[in-house]
């Protein structure tokens, strides 16, 4: 049965999308479950980030990677497992490996092994020859704090070294990087970022509903936002539809038309 169509929504890019992205991470959800999600809010999700090193450990990773792109769902092995990879000299061999797996995207991150900006590059170059990559800035340790400047120049780098998105770290707690202990966004530092690229090569990690409002409030309903819980998906698509209190007033569609004309 076709889906309701009297409201007028704001205008949202279809799938395979290159803006407008919901990255949602997965921390060792069941193949099941995994199935029973994407068929509710499969439309609605674009990146599934199998997070914590899991991939390297589930058994039904290949089913899930057939499931993910069954339903049109870029699947990435997350950043910290490559950061144990290139920390054990064996970079080469994780990204051979995510490749025969059939990965379409990996994270390439600095926010566990200590890595200079030199390298990191490096990584992204190499990965870039066959990945879709998602490079990730800002420090994941609360306290290391990066003035604005600094979070732009990683973001600007990232990209030129050849990254598809960068994601702007936030964790799963909302609490760290482009938030402060209290999970309010910094503003100051998503300005510095959006001051040297276009908002849609941003992927905001933003796992509260009032972190992803202030997003979709702030650059609209095709905001990229990451770190997503995979059952939160359609909830986070009636936002940026504003169809909740939260962003109702930040898309207006206009006057009413008068009824018989």
């Amino acid at each position: 049965m076709p889906g309701p169509d009297f409201l007028a929504l704001p205008a949202r890019a279809a799938k395979p999308r290159a803006t407008g992205i919901t990255h949602v991470l997965d921390r060792g959800l069941p193949l099941a479950q995994s199935a029973d999600l994407l068929a509710a809010n499969g439309p609605y999700v674009d990146v599934w980030k199998l997070g914590w090193g899991i991939s390297y450990l589930d058994p039904n990773l290949a089913a899930k990677l057939e499931l993910l792109a069954d339903h049109r769902v870029l699947a990435s092995p997350g950043g910290t497992l490559l950061e144990i990879a290139w920390a054990q000299g064996r970079a080469a061999e994780f990204l051979d490996w995510a490749r025969a797996c059939g990965f379409p995207c990996v994270e390439v991150s600095t926010g566990t092994v200590a890595m200079d900006d030199s390298t990191k590059r490096d990584l992204i170059e190499q990965a870039a020859q066959h990945f879709i990559v998602l490079a990730e800035v800002g420090p994941k340790d609360p306290g290391v704090r990066l003035t604005p400047g600094q979070w732009a120049q990683a973001v600007a780098h990232d990209l030129e070294a050849g990254a598809t998105w960068v994601l702007a770290e936030g964790r799963a707690s909302g609490t760290v990087g482009i938030y402060d202990a209290s999970g309010g966004v910094r503003e100051d530092v998503v300005a510095a970022m959006v001051s040297v690229t276009d908002p849609g090569s941003i992927v905001f990690e933003a796992p509260r509903d009032s972190q992803q409002a202030w997003f979709v409030r702030r650059f609209g309903p095709d905001v990229n936002l990451a770190n997503v819980h995979p059952a939160d998906a359609l909830g986070l698509e009636t936002l940026r539809l504003s169809l909740r209190a939260d962003t109702y007033r930040a898309w207006s569609p206009g006057p009413a038309p008068v009824p018989g004309t």
